[in-house]
Formats: structure tokens, C-alpha cells, sequence
């Protein structure tokens, strides 16, 4: 009897708490910039509210309630680790395309977000939404999220709680145990900082047909491993880093001069690309032939697109993360 108790109240406890998971997710990796540390906060999140399920008295929402569990989670977690960076927010593009590159691993670099992680991808219920799928993909975008990283951590749990996940002063105080006035505060420092640290850069719609035909002559110019036709690709501007590299370039030329140089691939047949979502954009796993002859994972692309082409490429090497995007380590 005792032990069905305890099981329809398990079931009661995950059956309220399911939906929340992709918002919960999604609010520790932008409030800690790794998407395997958002994990293992997500978990730890979930065992907390089920240890204090039996006092949660409804005095606020559930959603409120497992938000506030999340964010001092995350704040306790942020005492002992530094901001994660991307290259482009640590100094200035290499003149150089063909030098040395500057390898930091030593780094805690910005990882990308899968989409199906939070709810992004193809099949869930919410994309009938256009608007919440717009607005859900932007507060995620790689671009904002390295921007969060130059916010103080209550700085960044007081921005994202009011102006991402809507949450009232009143509520955002109780969680972060402060006054309203303190955090209408921290919330005016915090757009100013996030006005002054955010990349000037345009919002990407929903790619229409010409960007798919941009995304398809990516894939196309990598496979057959053609510095021309990638280099055609990029706008004049576009930015190409590459974490744990440090170097990163501005300019289709050098970004030509810089795959040119360093890619391992050899010639054609060497890359092949797999199609993903990072970050409310389009992505791809890259493998790359080794010497048994098998594509193995080399690492993961995030683009931006632009009117005129690809805008921004950030290149994740950290092939742990093919685990999260469900990619395998190697092709079949």
C-alpha cells in the first residue's frame, strides 16, 4: 500500500513537472553557457523540487516555483565557474589567416544549444506558434547568449527572468531574496551592459527558400571541398571562429585563407555534413574521413545568414557535443 502511494505520487510529481523541462533547460544553459552544465543543472533542479514537492503549498505558480529552484541552482553553480567566452569576445580578428592558431583549451568556451533540447525542433507542439517560436529561438541565439557571459550572475538571472521569461519584479525579488527596488536595479545596469556587449547584428528570420539554397550550397562547397565556391558563400563582413581556437577572422577572403590552411581535409569526399539545429539556427555535425577510411566526428557549425549569405560561422570542436545533438560519433 505504502509503496503505491509513493508511486502515484511520483507519477503525480512527473506528470506536472514534464512540460517545463525544454523553458527549464533552456534557462540554465543561458544562464551558464554550456549546454552539458544546463543538463546536470536540469537534474539537479528536478531532484530538488521532488525532495521539496510534499512542502510546495501553491503560494505561487508551479513554473514560478521550479524556475526559482533552477536559478539559485544556477547562481550556486556560477560561484565556481568563470563567464564562458566565444573567440569574437576576447580581442580583436587575425590579419593572418594562414599563422599559427592560438589553441586555449584550457578555456570554459560557449557551447551551442541543440534545438530538440528545449522544445525547437521539428514535431513539437508549440512550433503551431510562430510568434513563441520566434521569440523562444532569438532569446537563445549565440550571439545573445555570449552576451549574457559579460553580465555579473545576478545581473544575468534578474535580465533573463524579467525580460526573457516575462516573470514580475515582485516574483523575481522573492527568488533571488532581494527587494523590487534592487532588482529594478540590477535590471537597468543589466541592458545597458547587455546594450554595450551585444554584436551589432540583424535578426535572422526563418530561412526562406534562397537561404535553404544557401545552406545547400554550404554543404555542397565543403563536401567537395571548394575554397572558391565557400568563400562565395560568405558576406563581406562574415566572421569565421572556431573554439578552443582563440584566432578567429573577419572577411570571406580570410576565411578562405584560413580553411585553406588548416583543414585537415585533403580533397573531396573528405567532409561530409550532417544537418542540425543549434541555438534557434541552422547547424550542422562535420565529419571528417580518417585513416581506417570512416567518417568521424570533427565538430559542429553554427551559421548565422544574412541577406547576402552566411554572416557568421562558429565552429565547436568539443566532439562530446555530438552526443547531445544525437549525432553519431561516427558514420554508419
Amino acid at each position: 500500500m505504502v509503496e503505491h502511494v509513493i508511486g502515484t505520487a511520483d507519477q503525480d510529481f512527473e506528470r506536472l513537472v514534464a512540460p517545463y523541462r525544454g523553458e527549464l533547460y533552456a534557462h540554465c544553459y543561458r544562464m551558464l553557457g554550456s549546454a552539458h552544465d544546463a543538463e546536470d543543472l536540469v537534474q539537479e533542479t528536478y531532484l530538488r523540487a521532488w525532495k521539496g514537492y510534499d512542502r510546495f503549498e501553491g503560494r505561487s505558480s508551479l513554473r514560478t516555483w521550479l524556475h526559482r529552484i533552477a536559478t539559485t541552482a544556477c547562481l550556486t553553480a556560477l560561484d565556481r565557474r568563470g563567464r564562458r567566452p566565444l573567440p569574437t569576445g576576447l580581442g580583436g580578428p587575425t590579419s593572418t589567416p594562414e599563422g599559427e592558431l592560438a589553441e586555449r583549451p584550457e578555456l570554459p568556451w560557449l557551447e551551442p544549444l541543440p534545438d530538440t533540447l528545449v522544445g525547437l525542433g521539428a514535431g513539437n507542439d508549440h512550433t503551431n506558434d510562430p510568434g513563441a517560436v520566434v521569440t523562444a529561438r532569438e532569446s537563445v541565439r549565440l550571439a545573445l547568449v555570449a552576451a549574457f557571459q559579460y553580465l555579473q550572475p545576478r545581473q544575468r538571472a534578474v535580465l533573463i527572468l524579467r525580460d526573457v521569461l516575462r516573470f514580475s519584479a515582485a516574483e523575481v525579488a522573492q527568488t533571488l531574496d532581494t527587494t523590487v527596488p534592487a532588482v529594478n536595479s540590477l535590471l537597468q545596469r543589466a541592458r545597458a551592459q547587455l546594450d554595450r556587449a551585444t554584436p551589432d547584428e540583424d535578426s535572422v528570420p526563418e530561412p526562406r527558400s534562397d537561404q535553404r539554397e544557401v545552406l545547400a550550397r554550404y554543404v555542397a562547397a565543403f563536401e567537395a571541398y571548394d575554397i572558391g565556391a565557400l568563400t562565395e558563400l560568405f558576406t563581406e563582413e562574415a566572421a569565421f571562429e572556431m573554439p578552443p581556437f582563440a584566432t578567429w577572422v573577419r572577411g570571406a577572403e580570410h576565411i578562405g585563407r584560413l580553411i585553406a590552411s588548416h583543414c585537415p581535409a585533403q580533397g573531396p569526399g573528405d567532409l561530409v555534413l550532417v544537418p542540425t539545429a543549434a541555438n534557434g539556427q541552422p547547424a550542422f555535425g562535420m565529419y571528417l574521413r580518417a585513416e581506417d577510411g570512416r567518417h568521424r566526428a570533427f565538430g559542429i557549425h553554427v551559421l548565422e545568414l544574412a541577406p547576402g549569405g552566411v554572416s557568421h560561422c562558429t565552429v565547436f570542436f568539443d566532439t562530446t557535443l555530438f552526443r547531445l545533438f544525437g549525432l553519431d560519433p561516427a558514420l554508419r
